[in-house]
């Protein structure tokens, strides 16, 4: 359903609602759309401002998630850099260290692949991938 604004050669202005476009077109051109005040059939579309005040409040809604997301995750990587030790690529070999070795450690995070992350998990060696949010996308 669309709701068009429409004037008449009259010069009153008056809204009603149409299946669509192409109904109000075929209608109006069979001389079945008329004036409320005055009913004649010279009717045509006004200009129109679109309803859009739902989907910002929409778009508002969503960024505001959006940026609550990103504090979240910027928070949890300054507590794991802050309680962890960085061992960047060699995170496979110092998880594996650790698991196999029974060594205590405070924790640690780095960088592995899909496929190595894949291994770990089969080892039995609980790792988790999170989504690592830049510092400068505050």
């Amino acid at each position: 359903m669309i709701k068009y604004n429409l004037i008449c050669k009259c010069g009153k202005t008056f809204e009603s609602w149409f299946a669509g476009s192409r109904e109000f077109d075929s209608l109006n051109k069979k001389k079945l759309v008329k004036c409320i005040y005055c009913e004649s059939y010279s009717v045509k579309k006004t200009v129109m401002a679109p309803r859009l005040s739902k989907k910002s409040n929409q778009l508002s809604k969503k960024n505001k998630f959006e940026k609550n997301l990103k504090k979240q995750l910027l928070d949890f990587r300054k507590y794991v850099e802050k309680n962890c030790k960085d061992v960047g690529d060699q995170f496979s070999q110092e998880a594996r260290s650790i698991h196999y070795d029974k060594k205590s450690s405070k924790g640690i995070y780095g960088k592995a692949t899909a496929e190595e992350t894949a291994e770990l998990r089969e080892e039995g060696i609980e790792v988790a991938t999170i989504p690592w949010i830049d510092n400068s996308e505050n």
